[in-house]
């Protein structure tokens, strides 16, 4: 039995969610989000209230339940209110631009890097803080983590994208060995 998948999910008034078979739209203030899901699971709607229930006893039935369950748990909260990751630029020169909707970011390179905006996506930028937001917890993370990649933190001066909050562990330059002559 799944933990996760036996719980049951509240909708919050304003969210609206559509179940055409496998198929299950929710939508809400910040948005629409549509999702297919796999025909191992079936999704039931009453009143307020939605619960997964597994259809085929299998060894991934679990897993797929609880999957399912989290993923449309995420849905009914992103267009609820929203979903964001912040970033913290650190190191001389390193900036983020907001162009129209897509982002410049200059990491020390030769060039600039730009990274287009997905549908549903929103880019703010202050001092050295990116914030990616949008209704789709997927799509900001897989996101935050690519605009992360252009210049991941190195450990020794700590200079580079990271997410804020974290700790960068920090390594000991080269040090001077004195020799044993007496």
């Amino acid at each position: 039995m799944s933990r996760i998948g036996k719980k049951t999910i509240q909708i919050p008034n304003g969210v609206e969610v559509k179940i055409e078979g496998q198929k299950i739209t929710t939508k809400g203030p910040k948005g629409e989000l549509t999702r297919t899901f796999l025909p191992d699971v079936k999704v039931e709607q009453k009143d307020k209230e939605l619960s997964v229930v597994p259809v085929y006893e299998n060894k991934r039935k679990n897993a797929v339940w609880g999957l399912t369950r989290a993923i449309l748990n995420n849905m009914v909260e992103g267009v609820q209110s929203g979903f964001e990751k912040k970033l913290e630029i650190e190191g001389i020169g390193y900036r983020a631009v907001v162009e129209g909707v897509d982002l410049t970011l200059y990491a020390g390179f030769t060039h600039p890097v730009k990274i287009k905006c997905p549908d549903g996506i929103k880019f703010l930028v202050e001092k050295n803080v990116i914030t990616v937001s949008g209704p789709d917890k997927e799509k900001a993370g897989l996101l935050a983590s690519q605009i992360k990649k252009v210049r991941t933190p190195e450990p020794y001066k700590g200079k580079g994208i990271k997410y804020q909050g974290e700790v960068i562990r920090r390594k000991a330059g080269k040090r001077v060995t004195t020799t044993g002559a007496k």
